[in-house]
């Protein structure tokens, strides 16, 4: 059995760089290799946990692919990966004493047969190898020296092969000292399905961890290989076919996955040529008074660019002149107080609202959400909305609770997910980002999506997706306020709200990388059109 817990997507030229497909290898002779590229670039949306990650181990090899094939594989995936960049390298394999390091065996066999300069650092000693990792040592046949700080000198590459994503406690000892010279070392770091010292599970960092510049994975990813701090070790991921084939995904049940258009695309709202303004839905966003109209008039915004055919602010009298005078197709009505905003909700072409942002944190808010909250419409919680309940949290729940599976969202930074979640549960201070939110979802009966360079979507069903494309300079003043409205606008579209949630997240961090450094939130609705071209062809 392997104790790596790896995961991945294909090395192949037409997803990620030049890397070659070499038909004579070992690796591209599997049945993974049967599938065209783009059927393979389609299915690597699933991302799996370690115990997952070990399952499809398991199932693989009672399959009937031996232990050692998966191993010579992941071997093979790392020296094609350095191969393909880095030609002719001195380099050192760092080998740790389980399976991981018997990947890292195999990837000094097969590029010193290539002509690389290899020497082998072994933490830990040969008699304590067992079982695949014993073998691929005994096929390496070259000199094992014993792994010190000082060993790493005088090399271009280092392919840390040390631990995989299974560890489970802070490293310590001779284990820790490797880390911290490999990072204090100039020469560049390919890692072996995760960096050495992150958990492939939650991402965190266990007690201190290499920063690699590429990380070769197998079959799937990890939620490390995409949670913050762990996505920020990696570096860029390349994902490897190792000959587990997709069928153990079947009996694995992934309820986790990567954030990108082929999760939610057969959901996404397309326009049609004989269609018109109104099949498009009606959005409302729920506007604050005079002094924090900007948040409204951004969600507003948001969801017009989004998609919706009408968008309406339901603004109180006196921010009325201001909201009116600031939007052209934007219409806005002016609503003031929870019995106002029945009345105007009322209208059932009415089918997406958005309330919280600079509504202020009060009981009047409380009021207008739970109003908001009756009726079919579909309804996105954000900022205020969720924080004027947090001493009061059963009191949103139940209104919630009351909507069965009508369309609920909330979007909470971290901050408004403490203040709020802590109060109705303590138990999601716990466990990592994915952990808390599916427990948030769990808890109130909605989509909770948690905001921050690595948002997570969660759904009450356990589904689960972790977006990547958020680029640093997306954290800025309003940014949230665009999101919730390109949520609502999505779900005036007629958008399921897990999927509506997810696309919004995508098309929110495609937006900010599309306009780069100097980002306001204002770009951000502006940038969604060049956007929905690219995705839509």
């Amino acid at each position: 059995m392997r104790d790596r817990y790896g995961t991945a997507e294909p090395i192949l030229a037409d997803k990620i760089g030049n890397l070659p497909i070499n038909l004579s290898t070992p690796i591209a002779r599997r049945a993974a290799f049967a599938q065209s590229a783009s059927d393979i670039v389609r299915e690597m949306i699933e991302i799996l946990s370690n115990s997952e990650m070990a399952k499809a181990d398991r199932l693989a090899i009672a399959g009937g692919m031996a232990g050692a094939t998966l191993m010579e594989n992941a071997g093979e995936a790392v020296a094609q990966a350095v191969s393909a960049r880095h030609p002719g390298s001195r380099l050192v394999v760092l080998a740790g004493p389980g399976n991981n390091g018997g990947d890292g065996f195999v990837a000094a066999r097969l590029l010193a047969a290539r002509g690389y300069g290899v020497r082998l650092l072994l933490t830990g000693t040969l008699d304590k190898l067992k079982g695949d990792a014993a073998a691929a040592a005994r096929a390496w046949g070259g000199e094992v020296a014993t792994a010190k700080p000082d060993g790493l000198a005088d090399t271009d590459l280092i392919i840390d092969a040390l631990f995989g994503a299974g560890l489970d406690r802070p490293v310590s000892g001779l284990a820790q000292a490797m880390i911290e010279a490999v990072n204090a070392q100039p020469a560049p770091v390919i890692a072996v399905d995760l960096p050495s010292g992150i958990n492939g599970t939650t991402g965190a960092v266990m007690g201190t961890a290499i920063k690699a510049k590429e990380t070769v994975t197998f079959f799937r990813k990890k939620p490390g290989h995409l949670l913050m701090p762990g996505r920020a070790h990696c570096g860029k991921v390349l994902v490897a076919p190792i000959g587990i084939p997709d069928t153990v995904l079947a009996n694995i049940h992934p309820q986790t996955f990567e954030n990108v258009p082929e999760l939610w695309r057969d959901q996404f709202a397309v326009p049609r040529t004989e269609g018109h303004k109104y099949d498009r839905g009606h959005a409302v966003v729920v506007s604050g008074p005079s002094w924090s109209t900007g948040a409204a008039r951004l969600a507003a915004r948001g969801a017009l660019r989004a998609g919706a055919g009408l968008v309406t602010i339901a603004s109180p009298r006196e921010a009325l002149a201001i909201n009116a005078a600031a939007n052209l197709a934007i219409m806005v009505r002016p609503v003031e107080g929870p019995a106002e905003l029945a009345r105007f909700l009322d209208d059932r072409r009415l089918n997406a609202v958005a309330i919280g942002p600079g509504l202020g944190v009060s009981d009047a808010t409380c009021e207008l959400v739970l109003e908001a909250l009756t009726g079919e419409r579909a309804v996105v919680l954000d900022a205020d909305a969720i924080t004027s309940f947090a001493t009061a949290p059963q009191r949103l729940a139940a209104a919630i609770g009351r909507r069965g599976q009508k369309p609920t969202i909330l979007t909470p930074h971290e901050g408004e997910f403490s203040r709020y979640f802590h109060a109705l549960d303590p138990v999601t201070k716990a466990g990592s980002k994915l952990d808390r939110t599916r427990r948030a979802a769990a808890l109130v009966g909605a989509v909770v999506v948690l905001k921050g360079p690595d948002t997570v979507v969660a759904g009450p069903d356990g589904r689960a997706s972790i977006a990547a494309n958020a680029p640093a300079f997306l954290a800025t003043a309003g940014a949230g306020d665009v999101l919730t409205g390109i949520t609502a606008g999505l779900l005036a579209q007629g958008m399921a709200a897990f999927e509506a949630a997810s696309a919004a997240v995508w098309l929110h961090g495609e937006a900010a990388a599309a306009f780069g450094i100097g980002l306001i939130a204002e770009d951000l609705p502006e940038q969604l059109p060049p956007v929905y071209r690219a995705l839509l062809g």
